[in-house]
C-alpha cells in the first residue's frame, strides 16, 4: 500500500502537469503571437478556479453519498470536504486535476477573442452544471453506469466528449474571429506545440494508468490484478498514441502532400483522447485499431471547420469530440474480457449489447453537455458579454486583457505594460510630447 500511495502521488502530479504547463504550451504554440499569453493564461486560470470549486462542492456532487435522481450527488453533503478524512485527500486531488484539465481543454475553441473575466465566470458554472453531473452519472454510480453499464476507464465521456461539445457550443455562440476564413491564422510557434504535446503524452500516463480500479486490498489475487492492469493500460496508451500519430500523418500526406509537425502533435493528442476510455478494456490489437482510426478520422474532421464555417480555433471539436466519440463507441466492438477491465464486445462474440451501451453513454454526454453549455453561454453573452472589442482583437488579446506581449522584439525591454521598464518608457514619451 505504501507503493500504491506513492504511485498515485506521482500520477496525480502528472495529471496536474497536463494542464500547467503542458496544455498551456500546446495551445499557446498553436495560437497567434498576439494571443499566446492569453491562451496560456486560460489554462492556468482554469486550474486555479476549478480546484477551489472542486474542493468546495465538486467532490460532493460527483462522489457524494446521496444521489439526486441519478444525475448528480448532493453538493452539500461533503461541502468543503466535510466528512472526508485526510487519507481520502489524494483521491480528491487526483479527481480535481481531471476536472481542471477538462475545463481548460474548452479554451482552445474560443482562442483570440474572449474576455478573461467571462472565462472566469464560465468555469465554475460549467463544471457545476456539466462536468460534475456527467462525472457522477459515469463514475459516481449515477444514471449512465446504473442503466447502461458503459465502460469509461479514464474519461472518454466525462472529459473529452464533454469538453468537445462545450467547445462546439461556445464557438457557435461567441462567433468567428475577425478575418476567419479570409486571412491566415497559423500557429506562431510550433516548437512550443511539440513540447506541449510531448508533455501531454508523458502526463497522460498519470491520467490513464493512475485511473486503476485496484481496491487497495492486500489479497494476492487483487495485487496480481493491479500489476496486470497497470501494464495493460500503460502499453495500450502508448501503442494507440503511436498508431494515431501515424494515421494522422498518413491522411495529411494523402490530402495535402505533406506530413507536418502540427499533424504529429495533433495525432498524438487524438490517440491519447481515443484510448482514454478503453485503455483497460482492450487488448493490443484493439488499442492499435482505436488509435489508427482516431488519428485518421480526427485529421479529416479538423479540415471540415473551414467548409462549415466553424471557428474552432485550436481544433477542440475535431480532436476531443470526434476522438472521444470514436474511443467510447469502439469499445463496443473491440473490448475483450481478457483485458483487465473489459467485457467481450461485438468482435469478440459479445453481441451488440456493449456497443449499444457505449453509444447511449456518448449520446447522453453529448446532449447533457450541449444543453448545459448553451444555457451558460447565452447567460454570459446577454449579461457581461464574451467578446473583446474588435479593435482590441485586431491588436491582440494579450495586450488588451493583460497589458503584456509575449515577445518584445523592438524595444529590448520587458513585455509587460506595467513593468518598471515599460513605465519608464511611457513616462519618457509623455514628457517629450508635453515639452
Amino acid at each position: 500500500m505504501d507503493g500504491y500511495y506513492a504511485f498515485m502521488l506521482v500520477a496525480t502530479a502528472l495529471v496536474l502537469m497536463m494542464t500547467v504547463p503542458a496544455l498551456a504550451l500546446f495551445y499557446g504554440g498553436m495560437s497567434r503571437s498576439k494571443s499566446v499569453l492569453n491562451m496560456m493564461m486560460m489554462s492556468y486560470v482554469a486550474m486555479a478556479v476549478v480546484a477551489i470549486v472542486y474542493v468546495l462542492w465538486g467532490w460532493s456532487m460527483t462522489f457524494g453519498p446521496n444521489d439526486v435522481g441519478g444525475l448528480f450527488a448532493n453538493p452539500f453533503d461533503l461541502f468543503g470536504l466535510d466528512g472526508v478524512t485526510s487519507d481520502g485527500y489524494l483521491a480528491v486531488m487526483f479527481q480535481m486535476t481531471f476536472a481542471a484539465i477538462t475545463a481548460a481543454l474548452i479554451s482552445g475553441a474560443i482562442a483570440d477573442r474572449v474576455k478573461l473575466s467571462s472565462w472566469v465566470v464560465f468555469l465554475p458554472l460549467w463544471v457545476t452544471l456539466s462536468y460534475f453531473p456527467i462525472g457522477h452519472m459515469v463514475w459516481g454510480g449515477g444514471f449512465i453506469s446504473e442503466h447502461f453499464g458503459a465502460q469509461d476507464y479514464a474519461g472518454g465521456t466525462v472529459v473529452h466528449i464533454n469538453a468537445g461539445v462545450a467547445g462546439l457550443v461556445l464557438a457557435l455562440v461567441i462567433g468567428k474571429r475577425i478575418g476567419f476564413g479570409k486571412e491566415p491564422m497559423r500557429p506562431h510557434n510550433l516548437t512550443l506545440t511539440m513540447i506541449g504535446a510531448g508533455l501531454l503524452w508523458f502526463g497522460w500516463y498519470g491520467f490513464n494508468v493512475g485511473s486503476i480500479v485496484f481496491t487497495g486490498s492486500t489479497d494476492e489475487e487483487n495485487i496480481a490484478q493491479f500489476y496486470s492492469e497497470t501494464g495493460v493500460t500503460f502499453l495500450n496508451t502508448t501503442i494507440a498514441t503511436c498508431a494515431a500519430m501515424l494515421g494522422w500523418l498518413l491522411v495529411e500526406r494523402l490530402l495535402h502532400g505533406k506530413a507536418t509537425s502540427l499533424g504529429a502533435a495533433s495525432g498524438i493528442v487524438a490517440g491519447l483522447v481515443a484510448i482514454t476510455p478503453s485503455c483497460g478494456a482492450v487488448e493490443l490489437p484493439g488499442a492499435i485499431l482505436i488509435g489508427a482510426v482516431a488519428g485518421a478520422a480526427c485529421a479529416w474532421a479538423v479540415g471540415l471547420k473551414y467548409k462549415v464555417g466553424l471557428d474552432d480555433s485550436l481544433d477542440v471539436v475535431g480532436v476531443h469530440l470526434v476522438g472521444g466519440v470514436i474511443g467510447t463507441v469502439l469499445i463496443g466492438l473491440v473490448s475483450s474480457s481478457d483485458a483487465p477491465g473489459g467485457i467481450d464486445g461485438l468482435f469478440y462474440g459479445g453481441g451488440f449489447g456493449s456497443l449499444g451501451d457505449q453509444a447511449m453513454a456518448a449520446l447522453i454526454a453529448i446532449v447533457w453537455s450541449a444543453i448545459a453549455t448553451t444555457i451558460i453561454a447565452y447567460a454570459i453573452k446577454l449579461t457581461i458579454g464574451w467578446r473583446i472589442p474588435d479593435e482590441a482583437e485586431v491588436e491582440g488579446v494579450d495586450f488588451d486583457q493583460h497589458g503584456e506581449t509575449a515577445y518584445d522584439l523592438h524595444s529590448g525591454l520587458g513585455g509587460s505594460a506595467n513593468s518598471p521598464a515599460s513605465v519608464l518608457v511611457k513616462n519618457t514619451v509623455t514628457e517629450g510630447v508635453n515639452a
